[in-house]
């Protein structure tokens, strides 16, 4: 897969318009653009400030690796597992009664990766305990 889908679908994943994630990235839109449309690329730290902002490796942004090995550095065993058990839970996906082709059911498990790791990372942030040294 080229850079530009890959962007695209990170930054569809999120719910973000071009303006906003060139915002994000600190970038004028038509540049943005035109690395989702790959008539340019972004340099090598570009590649990985976005990188670390969708939780991807470079090597997946570059195409040579797939996401579903993509594991935040920070995620636990227990993380792993309740990842792995929400990935097992099998069954028929159907919309509107019409079975989900594989094509969609990967890129609804990539969106739904995306949405897991960012949430067990806000829940992560949210239980950090306060520092009270030096308090009377």
């Amino acid at each position: 897969m080229k850079l530009g889908k890959i962007l695209a679908e990170l930054r569809n994943g999120k719910h973000l318009t071009q303006d906003q994630m060139a915002d994000v990235l600190g970038v004028k839109r038509p540049r943005y653009n035109a690395w989702e449309n790959d008539i340019s690329k972004p340099d090598i730290e570009m590649v990985r400030k976005i990188a670390e902002y969708h939780h991807v490796s470079v090597d997946f942004l570059l195409g040579r690796e797939e996401r579903e090995h993509q594991i935040p550095a920070w995620a636990t065993s227990k993380d792993k597992r309740d990842f792995k058990k929400m990935l097992e839970e099998d069954g028929e996906l159907m919309f509107d009664g019409v079975p989900i082709t594989e094509q969609d059911k990967q890129r609804i498990m990539d969106v739904l990766t995306g949405f897991f790791w960012e949430a067990k990372a806000m829940n992560k942030r949210k239980k950090k305990p306060v520092n009270n040294a030096g308090e009377d």
